[in-house]
């Protein structure tokens, strides 16, 4: 099996509701929500990938630098790279249907073990899709994260009892996702939170609590105040509102105040490992792949998502040694060019 081949595959199970192209940018896809696209004029999309491509490395080949170190620890696990499987859900209205919401969340938690790495689960309009995901991480003992959608503080406390008991690492609520229309129409509606209701929620696990979605310095500071283990600075991938900035542009604000106070997990636009780099050296402490991930498991299942997240090893490795950087837990902005 080889990276070529996948997406051969992939893009005849995903048609037409994505086009696998040769640069996932947004262009092609723009405004096709339900879909893989950006939301409106895709801007938000493109924005996460023009804001990565806007910043430059740093070539340095003068060091002591021989063996890259990859490895991180996060939630109590260990992994082998720092970049983790987005929760993505919908692969029907989304996707296509080729492959049900089980499978998808079975592959992409088994394939993430077998890299070393971890997957994410998500939520969705239909109860099946939040249970998919709870239920491959309960059969691959605990090894996932299930994010909620921002429901009802009830529902989501019950969708959290949930990942607890299925021995989740970590728990949390994509706190962007309060906008969508398609859970409003299916008579399960969400919204955005007070500060008040997020910590409602923290308090409710003894699991370390995610808040994902955030993309401004004051709502980073709230999540820090109401006990967030972890923030995720993401637009939902550009799907929820048109013309946010890109996430490259405001993670070192955030990175500036926070960094080592609370865990700080980039994600959106990322397409290499270099493009992991890029954003460890702007000050996250991991990433999260979305689309990229999708065209894996349904090009090839775990062993294509395996191949991939390897592949993403080798070039973030290859980076490292080309810019003298001896482990991703500590990679000075120095090495970027604006």
């Amino acid at each position: 099996m080889n990276w070529q081949d996948v997406k051969k595959n992939a893009k005849e199970k995903l048609k037409p509701y994505c086009r696998v192209c040769p640069i996932c940018n947004g262009i092609a896809c723009a405004g096709e929500v339900p879909g893989m696209g950006g939301v409106g004029t895709g801007s938000s999309f493109k924005a996460n990938i023009e804001a990565l491509h806007k910043i430059k490395l740093n070539l340095s080949t003068i060091h002591n630098v021989r063996e890259p170190d990859t490895a991180i620890e996060i939630f109590g696990q260990s992994l082998s790279l720092p970049v983790m499987a987005a929760p993505i859900t919908g692969t029907t209205y989304n996707m296509g249907g080729a492959i049900t919401e089980e499978v998808y969340c079975e592959e992409v938690i088994a394939g993430s073990i077998m890299a070393g790495t971890i997957g994410w689960t998500g939520d969705g309009a239909d109860p099946l899709m939040y249970g998919s995901g709870i239920n491959a991480i309960k059969k691959n003992n605990g090894k996932g994260i299930p994010i909620i959608k921002p429901r009802a503080q009830d529902e989501i406390i019950k969708r959290i009892k949930q990942a607890e008991d299925a021995g989740a690492r970590a728990v949390g609520v994509d706190i962007d996702g309060a906008g969508l229309i398609t859970m409003a129409l299916k008579g399960q509606p969400v919204s955005p939170k007070s500060p008040k209701e997020i910590e409602e929620l923290v308090k409710a696990t003894s699991l370390p609590f995610i808040l994902k979605g955030i993309m401004t310095l004051r709502e980073a500071e709230i999540a820090y105040n109401v006990g967030a283990s972890a923030i995720v600075v993401s637009n939902h991938g550009g799907r929820i509102l048109d013309h946010t900035p890109g996430v490259a542009e405001v993670l070192p604000e955030i990175a500036e105040k926070f960094k080592g106070k609370i865990k700080i997990i980039a994600d959106g636009g990322v397409r290499s490992g270099v493009d992991v780099l890029k954003l460890l050296a702007l000050g996250a402490d991991a990433v999260l792949i979305g689309r990229p991930v999708v065209v894996a498991v349904f090009g090839g299942g775990r062993e294509a998502l395996k191949l991939y997240f390897d592949n993403i090893k080798n070039e973030l490795k290859q980076a490292m040694l080309l810019t003298g950087v001896a482990s991703v837990k500590d990679v000075p902005r120095a090495i970027l060019r604006f």
